[in-house]
């Protein structure tokens, strides 16, 4: 009896689902209405005009009014600049730090690795949202404290996920050849061991933004982050929730489906192109 086996034509790629295509679409979007902020939005995210206060849909106000009169468009397409930018600053510090440490606990083992589990143990015994609020407390609140407060809070996770991929990666051949030719173990890490690592943290990078995203919200939605003036999409809820009983719903739905739809469209693409990265490492 034969047996018929069907396999992909060498260079053929496989097919990226619907799925991922339509949030791709959507974050594309997202990203050129930030940049075009300026001549996409009707109005100056700060005009305010009461005589315009809690207006819906129309010619004039597209996605309607808040209760100051301002345009809800324009604060969204202006606030997509500051909830986007943030989390990228945000993951930055984490991956700063996070691969730093993952790297050096997994490269020097011994007391130096035991010594970096613990402190990722002790930072993850505190919820991070916590941690972020006592680094806060004693800051000040602001976006600035708010995005180096959470990267310190987002160092563990990437710390702990680095250091089981390096502690794989410092046992390929490649790093013993090295060594045998005189070759420093900080000049290895930075010139081979961490660029060899850099597509799978990236994917996972991207996986957490989604997650950077929301937490930024959520301290400009409790008062912690952006502050007024500021068209933050987290800072735009909270303002429009007084709205809600006067049952104008516009102010807070606009900034929040805008966070949700961000969120699971890079939920969406992270998690696919963390399976792509990684399933090109393990060939």
């Amino acid at each position: 009896m034969t047996t018929l086996t069907l396999t992909t034509p060498a260079g053929s790629r496989p097919r990226r689902p619907l799925s991922v295509t339509v949030a791709g679409a959507l974050l594309a979007l997202v990203v050129l209405a930030a940049l075009c902020a300026p001549l996409l939005a009707p109005y100056a995210p700060d005009t305010i005009d009461l005589s315009a206060s809690l207006v819906g849909t129309g010619g004039d106000h597209l996605l309607g009014t808040d209760s100051s009169g301002q345009d809800l468009l324009s604060r969204a397409l202006y606030g997509a600049r500051s909830s986007l930018v943030a989390p990228v600053a945000l993951l930055a510090v984490a991956a700063v730090l996070g691969v730093t440490l993952g790297v050096l606990a997994a490269w020097r083992g011994g007391w130096v690795d035991t010594l970096v589990s613990r402190l990722t143990d002790v930072m993850y015994a505190f919820p991070g949202l916590l941690f972020t609020v006592l680094i806060i407390a004693v800051f000040g609140a602001g976006m600035t404290t708010s995005v180096l407060a959470l990267g310190l809070a987002f160092t563990p996770t990437i710390a702990k996920y680095t250091r089981s991929l390096a502690l794989a990666e410092t046992r390929k051949p490649y790093v013993d050849a090295y060594r045998v030719q005189g070759m420093g173990g900080a000049r290895i890490c930075v010139l081979h061991l961490v660029p060899n690592l850099g597509r799978a943290i990236l994917g996972y990078l991207v996986v957490l933004f989604g997650e950077a995203l929301m937490s930024l919200a959520t301290l400009s939605y409790l008062g912690f982050g952006a502050q007024p003036p500021s068209s933050d999409w987290g800072l735009m809820v909270q303002e429009g929730q007084a709205a809600v009983v006067q049952g104008a719903l516009l102010p807070a739905l606009v900034p929040g489906t805008a966070i949700a739809l961000v969120v699971v469209s890079f939920n969406v693409v992270g998690v696919w192109a963390a399976d792509r990265l990684g399933k090109q490492d393990r060939r």
